[in-house]
């Protein structure tokens, strides 16, 4: 077993005083396994930790879309993992709330939190993402990440080890604010595309069947601040254990290999689908129609890439959520399922905390060393497979997954030239005749 002095070498330690100082708030360090071991396991869970955020938020930008029959759901989920990809280059501002943000990384304290407990903290956050996914639940998977770190840093590091200004300001308060903005965006342009698509009898205008093709539009917006947002989330995680563990500098910004690599995890995740979900928000909570569908994305789109221009750690499922919920408030005769949305509710509600218990679990495991990890991965691992187990009772895929929706499509389809054309002739022979 290694030595706290040899490894602390490893940790990129330059002084004696400094390993005694990291080694008196952390005294288990001289327990863990080699650095380099660690801190590919950490690398590992995070990138495993994006690719379910990937399928578990495909919903958010592609299930009104689907709802409605704008696209096809292989197309969709297709489209939206190319954008994840291209979103998650376009900005890190997100990221380096994560890494320098929440959780204390350095300065004049020094580093707050090692590489184990970030492992302890990824394995609640995935976890729950795994459950929630199970239950079909559009939980955020953002809020997930968040409790896991905390309760894996506080157990870790103790309560310092949090920057509750941060935490506040840029992950309480958005949480809060962002999902009534947004569907009260929603709610507005619902109302005002269907004021200014009726026709003066009272009846819907056959423009209204239009929104259906701007949705492609809207929905590959929402796909693409997706990966603006959510895929830095995993960067900053990444980066975090890089400082942490000596081999990037405090204050800088992830490397051009964890944005690629993060993207690549989020893109892929994205095309699995995560079909369970997008039943949930396509037809759980309301019944979508074209008009109603454009308005909660582009409403959800425009709140999610402001959040990461001020990089602001958002959960795209709160805001896409809120913005089906108004949508749907705002369309006449619409009815909102509040049942299925008080379920949603409680999910949100219970996230931060849950993902945090288990994080806070897994890091008292890991406080006994090399033991301690190995148990909370054969732990980890095995809940994993029982959830895996257990979705194959119900297999849902792209075949039966808006099979609750096509009712909904085809009372809303648009005719092409052609039928338009067909139907014309048809009336003016049935005049001719009379």
């Amino acid at each position: 077993m290694n030595t706290p002095q040899t490894l602390g070498k490893q940790w990129g330690w330059n002084s004696l005083t400094e390993r005694e100082s990291a080694l008196a708030r952390n005294p288990t360090i001289g327990f863990y396994m080699d650095l380099t071991l660690i801190v590919v396991l950490v690398i590992a869970l995070a990138l495993f930790f994006d690719f379910t955020n990937g399928f578990h938020d495909t919903a958010n930008a592609m299930a009104t879309p689907i709802a409605t029959g704008a696209i096809k759901p292989k197309t969709a989920v297709a489209l939206a993992a190319v954008l994840n990809l291209v979103g998650a280059f376009l900005s890190t501002e997100v990221a380096k709330t994560i890494s320098g943000g929440i959780i204390k990384e350095g300065g004049d304290t020094g580093v707050q939190i090692m590489p184990a407990m970030i492992f302890a903290g990824l394995m609640g956050a995935v976890i729950w993402n795994m459950l929630t996914w199970l239950l079909g639940l559009p939980s955020s998977s953002s809020h997930a990440l968040f409790g896991g770190l905390i309760g894996a840093a506080i157990v870790g590091a103790g309560f310092g080890a949090i920057d509750y200004n941060v935490l506040m300001s840029k992950v309480l308060l958005p949480a809060l604010v962002a999902p009534v903005i947004a569907g009260t965006s929603a709610y507005l342009c619902t109302k005002l595309a269907y004021t200014v698509t009726k026709r003066q009898s009272g009846l819907a205008s056959p423009k209204r069947g239009g929104f259906r093709y701007g949705q492609i539009f809207s929905s590959s917006l929402v796909a693409l601040a997706h990966g603006t947002n959510d895929a830095q989330k995993t960067m900053g995680v990444i980066t975090l254990t890089l400082v942490a563990s000596g081999l990037q500098d405090v204050g800088t910004g992830p490397h051009f290999w964890v944005i690629a690599a993060c993207a690549l995890a989020i893109a892929l995740g994205t095309y699995m689908g995560g079909w369970r979900i997008i039943r949930t928000m396509g037809s759980g909570l309301t019944d979508v129609k074209p008009a109603q569908g454009f308005a909660a994305e582009t409403s959800t789109a425009a709140a999610i890439l402001a959040s990461s221009h001020l990089g602001f750690a958002l959960s795209t499922t709160q805001v896409a959520s809120g913005s089906v919920i108004g949508s749907g408030l705002g369309r006449k005769g619409a009815v909102v399922r509040w049942g299925t949305a008080g379920k949603i509710a409680v999910g949100w509600l219970f996230t931060l905390p849950a993902a945090g218990l288990i994080g806070a679990a897994a890091a008292g495991l890991a406080h006994y060393g090399n033991g301690g990890l190995a148990i909370v991965s054969i732990l980890g691992i095995g809940a994993l497979l029982v959830i895996w187990v257990l979705s194959r009772r119900e297999i849902v895929g792209h075949s039966n997954a808006i099979s609750d929706v096509d009712v909904s499509g085809a009372a809303v389809n648009i005719p092409t030239k052609k039928q338009r054309r067909k139907s014309a002739r048809a009336k003016a022979e049935q005049e001719t005749k009379k």
